[in-house]
This record gives structure tokens, sequence and C-alpha cells, in this order.
């Protein structure tokens, strides 16, 4: 991309601007714009484009808006193109995009192809034991407690029981999980009383199968013998004109079909259940069965199956052994969980080893902020390993708070709560390089937009944006825009990595705001001032202080030529009578010249006063001669209307420094009650200075003050003496 056009009107307050920034020399390109006309309008037109959202003007919502920003080619910028960096976002943090910085593609697709076989072998699993067991229940979960009483150990369960389901036959394979183990039917078990009354049922009960022909508690309770017949019958078994043949004390009972066989279980187990002691506490039981709906369904199984009553004395127990019943009945699909498991589990170590010792480009970016700011904090990735492999979908940063010797870990929030506000806004910029970095990876062009950002920074941080701005700049899919008030990291830009000609300024214009292009970014006296002295009027009066700056590094406070000039900022005795000639020679042998004005007689501060008000009714809002011009003229006439109004000659003799708040503190002793004077010469006190002294070649402070200001403030100047 070569250039950006863009056309607003009615956007977030900007009136009208259409303009073009260039990419012509470099990808980068700044605009410098006073506070108020129209940075965070601008940026925050741009961050509709990013939402994919139509802009408006939200004070005026009536008035037609319309946003065309395209490129050269006139081809619509996309919202996925454009990433807006605000000043300051307190919020903003690691996403699950810029997490991907900590990637390595081979090994995590490697760890996740892996992670799908176990995935999917566990899935086959769980779908026939939620068959077998007929649960609505969350199946890992609750094998993982059966086995391991943590809900989050599944496989380590499967694990466990491997030896022992090698043994194991599946006597409860098809009883219903949720009706046995329902809540509210544990809750009912866990019960003193019922716990009694069932210990009295199961007491009577091994008493009775003790007493069996055919049946023990130990071995083969008529539970095992039922589930023995029904899979000997299913399997052919005397099909196949076997029998079987049941101890029964003396010569043994021959069973030759599964009906006999059944009836004879049946016989067996009526005798029992219809025992008159064991029917009797049945009935206790039963009371305690019928108190709601839940508990209902179990009482009507149990009622059914009385076998497995005396299971319930160890819930526990009946569970664990439930469990291995569905898994040894799916055998198969258990045997492949585990073995898949296991298979995968030694490479995904030597994976997850691998991941922990290789860097990011996340960790590159860390690296980079520890080294480059001066912060109280050291960070670093924390999770690194699992976001490399996929477990954690956000990287976490770690923060070590340091203070002298000491070193402390610190939450982000309780980090936050220590900070300057430039600190919290470097935290910021590491959050936004996250972002950057993510941005490298991806196919296209993108534009940031970058509003204010090192506003708040103390110097050696703010050379670190610069840094970072100039490493964005690098990147051959990045355009970037950098916005700012402040003239002196504006110029820094320019000396950096913004060319000359890709240097913008933002002034009002007749119908919203134009940008044009940057002048008095380098040198404005030397390259500006100075060579047009004895042809602008305006240059030569912007020159004033220049020259006397001059004067004072390289021959003192005490030089005729400095004073003489000290009494063209300040109004004293001799001001109204200096003459263009006067300024004419100290120039010329400061600089080894002998050029002329055009009328050497003329007084040079009736040219000052004279191009104040060419300066009033010049529209542009950033040329650095008409606020020196105009702050020159402020200041002295607010100290002629004071030494007219004092009227004591003897007293500005005395005036050696600080000569405006002097007389305005004998002014308001005279003079109490003018409070509208007092109020204008209070502005000119508070504002003017550091223009006209600007240490004339840091001049900052001048640019980011408006012309509307100076000139407004000329006028009520002017008024003081009407």
């Amino acid at each position: 991309m070569k250039k950006l056009k863009i056309d607003l009107t009615n956007c977030h307050g900007i009136h009208r601007l259409e303009s073009e920034i260039l990419f012509k020399d470099a990808k980068a390109a700044a605009i410098y714009a006073p506070n108020g006309l129209m940075k965070t309008s601008f940026a925050r037109t741009f961050g509709d484009l990013s939402r994919g959202i139509e802009s408006s003007d939200h004070l005026f919502p009536e008035r037609p808006t319309s946003r065309s920003i395209t490129d050269q080619n006139g081809t619509d910028i996309q919202a996925d193109q454009v990433v807006v960096i605000v000043s300051y976002d307190e919020e903003m943090g690691p996403t699950e995009e810029t997490s991907t910085l900590l990637v390595d593609k081979v090994l995590r697709d490697e760890y996740e192809t892996l992670q799908r076989g176990i995935n999917e072998a566990k899935a086959e699993l769980i779908a026939a034991l939620k068959v077998q067991s007929a649960t609505k229940k969350d199946i890992a979960r609750e094998i993982s407690l059966t086995f391991t009483r943590d809900d989050q150990s599944f496989f380590r369960s499967l694990l466990r029981i491997e030896e022992e389901l090698q043994d194991e036959e599946a006597p409860y394979a098809n009883l219903p999980y949720d009706t046995l183990f329902d809540d509210k039917v544990l809750a009912l078990l866990a019960t003193k009383d019922f716990a009694e009354t069932l210990a009295d049922y199961v007491a009577r009960f091994n008493e009775l199968l003790d007493a069996s022909t055919y049946f023990n508690r130990e071995n083969f309770s008529y539970y095992n013998a039922e589930t023995i017949a029904k899979s000997l019958g299913s399997n052919g078994f005397f099909d196949a004109q076997h029998a079987v043949v049941l101890h029964d004390g003396a010569d043994g009972a021959t069973i030759s079909s599964q009906a006999e066989l059944a009836n004879l279980i049946s016989a067996e187990k009526d005798r029992i259940t219809d025992d008159a002691a064991l029917r009797k506490t049945f009935a206790a039981i039963e009371a305690k069965l019928t108190k709601n709906l839940e508990v209902r369904r179990f009482w009507d199984y149990v009622s059914e199956n009385q076998a497995i009553l005396p299971e319930l004395v160890n819930v526990d127990g009946f569970k664990d052994r439930v469990w291995k019943s569905y898994l040894k009945a799916n055998e198969g699909l258990y045997q492949e969980a585990v073995t898949r498991f296991r298979g995968a589990e030694a490479r995904k170590k030597e994976i997850q080893a691998a991941a922990a010792e290789q860097r990011g480009q996340w960790e590159d970016v860390i690296e980079i902020f520890n080294r480059r700011f001066f912060v109280p904090f050291t960070l670093t990735a924390k999770n690194r390993t699992n976001v490399v492999l996929g477990l954690d979908s956000v990287a976490k940063l770690g923060f070590e708070f340091e203070d002298g010797v000491d070193r402390v870990e610190v939450e982000r929030d309780d980090l936050l709560e220590v900070l300057s506000t430039g600190e919290k806004k470097a935290l910021y910029i590491l959050n936004v390089l996250f972002e950057v970095e993510r941005r490298k990876n991806q196919p296209g062009e993108t534009i940031f937009i970058v509003d204010d950002i090192a506003d708040s920074f103390d110097y050696k941080n703010k050379y670190a944006i610069i840094q970072y701005l100039k490493d964005i700049a690098d990147v051959d899919n990045f355009r970037l825009v950098v916005l700012t008030h402040n003239f002196d990291f504006y110029r820094t830009l320019e000396s950096r990595f913004v060319p000359y000609n890709q240097c913008l300024m933002a002034q009002k214009s007749e119908d919203g705001v134009a940008l044009v292009k940057a002048a008095g970014i380098k040198n404005p006296f030397i390259k500006d001032f100075k060579p047009n002295f004895f042809t602008d009027p305006a240059k030569r009066v912007a020159a004033i202080p220049f020259i006397r700056n001059l004067l004072e590094y390289t021959r003192g406070e005490d030089d005729l030529d400095y004073i003489k000039l000290t009494s063209l900022l300040h109004w004293k005795a001799d001001t109204a009578s200096i003459a263009q000639s006067d300024l004419d020679a100290i120039f010329n042998q400061l600089f080894g010249t002998s050029e002329h004005w055009i009328d050497p007689s003329a007084a040079v501060i009736d040219m000052v006063m004279e191009q104040a008000d060419a300066c009033v009714a010049d529209s542009s809002s950033l040329n650095l001669s008409n606020k020196i011009t105009l702050s020159i003229a402020i200041r002295v006439g607010a100290e002629r209307y004071m030494v007219e109004q004092i009227n004591d000659a003897a007293f500005l003799r005395t005036v050696r420094s600080s000569q405006t708040p002097q007389l305005l503190a004998r002014f308001k002793k005279e003079f109490p009650y003018a409070s509208d004077a007092i109020a204008t010469i209070d502005r000119v006190v508070l504002m003017t200075p550091e223009h006209i002294h600007v240490n004339s070649f840091m001049y900052e402070p001048i640019l980011d003050m408006s012309d509307e200001h100076l000139a407004e403030l000329l006028k009520e100047v002017k008024a003081l003496g009407a």
C-alpha cells in the first residue's frame, strides 16, 4: 500500500476531512494535532472500521455521515486490515489469538493427533457404557470418583483396575445405574436408621444363604446363579447336550436344560425370600423406601431383585463392582482406550519436554519489554507449555515486583494497584506488542492507527515506545500512522524513522480539518527564521527570542544587545524607541552579515503589534512564527497597560527579572477591584513565558497550544486599554 485516501464527513466530531497519507518513502506516517482538534475522532473512526460498524456524530446524530477509507487504487480498506491502538486500555490483556505466538505447529499437531486418538477411544467407550448403564450422569466423572476419588482422573482410574478386571466377571452388567445410585437414594442409604435396618436384613439373609442347598454368600449367591444360567443358555451350553451337576450334600443334582436350572434357582430363591424373619425385616426396609419418586423407583427394583440388598451395606464397594461389570461387558473398547492412552503418554511427555524448552514470539516480546522498559517489575510466561500444546487457550503473564533487593510474585490486579500511570501504560504496551507480533504471521497488509501512545511516559520509556514503533514500521506488510499532540515526540518520530515528507500537521479548515505538510520540525530558526530575517516581518519577529538566547549563551545577561532584545520582549522605558536598524546591527554583528531592513527607522515594537494582528486573521493553527509573535505582543501589551496604570517609573527601574509577575503583584495591590483585568493578566502570566523564553530551541509548548487561545487572549489584552 503506497497511499491511504481518507474522506470523512461528520465522523465523531470531524465535520470534514479529505486527505491522503503517503507511504512512499517509508511504511510510517506521523500526524501532529493539537489537543481537541481531531486525534481521538480520527482514531474512533478507524476503530469503527476495524469493528465493521458505521461511524456517526454522537453529539449531532441527525447530521449525515459518510466514511471512505481506501488505498491508492480506490479499493476499500477492510475491517480486518485495521488495528487501532488507543492511548491506554487497562482491560486489554493476552487473548487466544495472541497466545498463538507461543505455538510450535509441528509439536502441537503431533500432540493434538495423539490426544485426538485418546479422545476418540474414550468417546467410544463412554458411549457404550452409557448404553450399558442407562445413566444420564457424567460417566467419566463417575468412573473417576469411583476408582480414584478424583473427578478428573478417567484414564488413571482405568489403569488402576486393569489387573483386577482380568479376573472379574460381569454379574452386575445389566443393573440400571441411575436407579440404584440416584443422589436421593444414596442420601437415604447413608442414614443411620436405614443402615441399621438393612444390617438386620443382611444378617438373616446370610444365615439363609449359609443354610441353602445350592447357594452360599461367598462364592455363589443366587444373583450369580441367575447370571450363569442365562450365560450358559445364551451360549448354547445345553443345546450341545452338556449338563450341570449341582452339589446338594448328597449325590448331586444333574441339570440338563436352561429351564430346569432356572426353575431350580427360582425355587431356592423363593424358599429364602419366603422366610418369615426375612420378610419382616424386608417390610421394615420397605417403609423407608417410599418417600419420593426416585426412592420408590429404587424400591420397585429392589423388590424384584432382593439379592442386591446385601451389597448396599457397602455402597462404595458395590458401585466399584458395578462399574467393573459395565467395563467387563465392554472389555474390547476398554482395552482399546487403555492401549491408546498408554501408547500416547510416553510420546506426549517427550513433546511436553520439548515444548518447555522452546521459545515463542510471545517470550521474545517479553524479553524485549524487560530489556527496554524501566518499570519496577519483571515479566514471565507462566503456562507456555500448556499453550503450546493446546491445553490452555490463553497465555498467562507472571509478574515479579522488585523493591530494592526484595522480589515478590504478584497478580496482575494487585500490580496495577501500585503502579504509576506511566508504568501501567507500559504494561498495556506489552499487550499491544503481542497483537502486533500476531499480525506478523497473517497474510495481507495491516494498518496500525496509534493514538498518543507515548503520553504520560518519562523520557526513558518514551524512547522505548519510539523503538517499538520503528520495529512496526520495518515490517513489510505493516503500515503505521502515529497521531500525537506532543511536538517533541512528533519531532523525534521524524528524526528516527518517519520521513519529513510523510509528516503531517492537522489544522482547522473552513469546513473541518485539513492535514498539511509539516513545517518547522527541524531547526526553524536556522532553516526558516534566519534566512528570511530581512524579507519576512513575521519571521523577523519570531527570530527575536532565538537571537536573544544565542546572546545569553555566548555573551551573558549583561551584554547590551541582550538587554536591548529583552526590551522587545517586555515593556520597558526604551521599548518603543528600538528601531529596525538596531535589530539589524545586532543580527549582522552576531552572524557576520551586512544586510538591512527595508525601513530601518521604523519602531520594531510597531511591527510586532502589526504582525500579531495579522496572526489573528491567519486561520493556520500550526504556524510557529505566529505563536511566537502572538505571545510577544500579548505580554508586551499587558505589561504596557500595567505600567501605564501604575505610573511609577522609579518602581519600573527596580524590576530586574520576572517583570510580568512583579507588575501584576503591584497592580493587584493598587487595583484590587479590577477583577476582569487581573483575570486576563493572570492568563498572560500563565500562557506566555514559556512561549517567548521557549529556551527558544525547545519550542514544543508553543505548538501544543492552539492559535485560537492566543488570538483570543490578545483581543482581551487590547481591550484593557480601550
